[in-house]
């Protein structure tokens, strides 16, 4: 008896490695473009008003970023038909980007229509990864059905206006990054290493949106002394900011999620750390860039209320993103970074009446003095800690 030719079934060759692969850095990087379209924007429109529709995009546009980073620490996006959807998705977040500037005017609504096959095509793909998982695959449907509901409340806000519009936005991002709380944390996975990683590497393209800024800034302006001032202070406020994370911070957060449980401590650790408590840091570096972008074209003046809070307060919002990141991975309150943090904010009254160069200058000096003050008072455990842990990686 010949049996049937079975169809062969789509699906997806589950990740087995945790170095990032270059097609991950390839969809990295239209979302680069996303994050400057943000900083364009806010800088276009310096108000209040301006700058919260920017922190709202940019909310919206990281969560979808989170999820394809869960979504490729579950399946090889490199393997099968997978890499054809990532590319269908990078089309997707290409128009969405592109729509950043008139998202809640003229292209509202095709941003919306773009976002939600962004989404829905991060929902296919897990679908088909769960299959055979059932835990997995109703964590998957809960996923689908609140992305559905936030693309939608965003179709509507398209057609509204105002307090309305900006309502919707809030609501539909409050929803989608709720959803994991909603419906639990215990049947999702992941590979521990490859999810620090990305993480880590989309802080650095972060990083390089406020490299970026230097240039728009300098734009159409003629390079004198006080520019090249501002260049260099910026890259150094930007190398501060580097330090302040990649030195030994994430390499701990690393090793906290990967000696974590399997299946609920690890996800939610995953979760907390990363998904959620990285948007404030990725949210700081962005209002940073704003605030280094307006320095560049004003260096002489001083800057206007917003672009202080942006640079000041943005920076501030970073290092106690850093202060909550420590807490919830060792239970260690920093103090200094606190206290960094209200010296940054208490400059920012001073930034709107001393020229923009010397604000800048006073925000580089914090941040230096911030990290000479760590790496003496913590220079036993730090060097510990590094040795410790390139040991544990070696080994591995």
């Amino acid at each position: 008896m010949v049996t049937p030719a079975r169809t062969p079934r789509v699906t997806a060759v589950l990740r087995s490695e945790e170095s990032v692969k270059p097609l991950e850095l390839f969809f990295d990087l239209v979302f680069v473009l996303a994050l400057t379209q943000c900083t364009a924007l806010m800088a276009d429109d310096p108000t209040w008003e301006g700058l919260a529709r920017g922190l709202l995009i940019l909310g919206v546009l990281w969560w979808a970023w989170v999820g394809y980073s869960w979504l490729t620490s579950v399946v090889d996006p490199e393997e099968g038909f997978v890499r054809f959807a990532i590319f269908a998705a990078m089309a997707g977040l290409l128009v969405v980007a592109l729509c950043v500037p008139e998202a809640f005017d003229d292209l509202a609504l095709l941003f919306a229509c773009a976002y939600a096959l962004v989404r829905g095509a991060h929902i296919a793909l897990f679908v088909i990864a769960s299959h055979g998982d059932p835990g997995f695959r109703r964590s998957v449907t809960g996923l689908g059905i609140g992305t559905a509901i936030g693309s939608g409340l965003l179709v509507a806000a398209s057609f509204a206006d105002g307090a309305l519009q900006g309502g919707l936005w809030a609501l539909a991002l409050l929803l989608d990054m709720g959803e994991p709380y909603m419906f639990g944390s215990e049947d999702w996975k992941l590979v521990p290493g490859h999810f620090a990683e990305r993480h880590g590497l989309i802080v650095i393209i972060a990083l390089g949106e406020s490299i970026v800024a230097i240039g728009v800034g300098a734009e159409g302006l003629d390079v004198d002394a006080g520019v090249v001032a501002a260049a260099v202070l910026g890259v150094g406020a930007a190398a501060a900011l580097w330090w302040l994370y990649f030195d030994i911070v994430a390499l701990v957060a690393e090793r906290r999620l990967s000696k974590a449980a399997v299946g609920r401590e690890q996800n939610e650790v995953a979760r907390d750390s990363f998904s959620y408590l990285h948007f404030p840091m990725v949210a700081g570096i962005v209002l940073f860039a704003l605030g280094l972008k307006k320095t560049i074209e004003h260096v002489g003046d001083p800057l206007e209320t917003v672009p202080a809070v942006a640079m000041l307060g943005g920076t501030a919002l970073y290092l106690l993103a850093h202060v909550a990141f420590r807490w919830r991975n060792v239970q260690r309150f920093s103090v200094q970074r606190v206290a960094c943090a209200a010296v940054l904010c208490a400059l920012i009254p001073l930034a709107t009446e001393v020229a923009a160069l010397v604000a800048l200058g006073g925000l580089v000096a914090a941040l230096s003095v911030l990290i000479a003050y760590e790496t003496v008072h913590f220079a036993e455990l730090r060097d510990r800690l590094r040795h410790q842990l390139a040991r544990e990686a070696a080994t591995d």
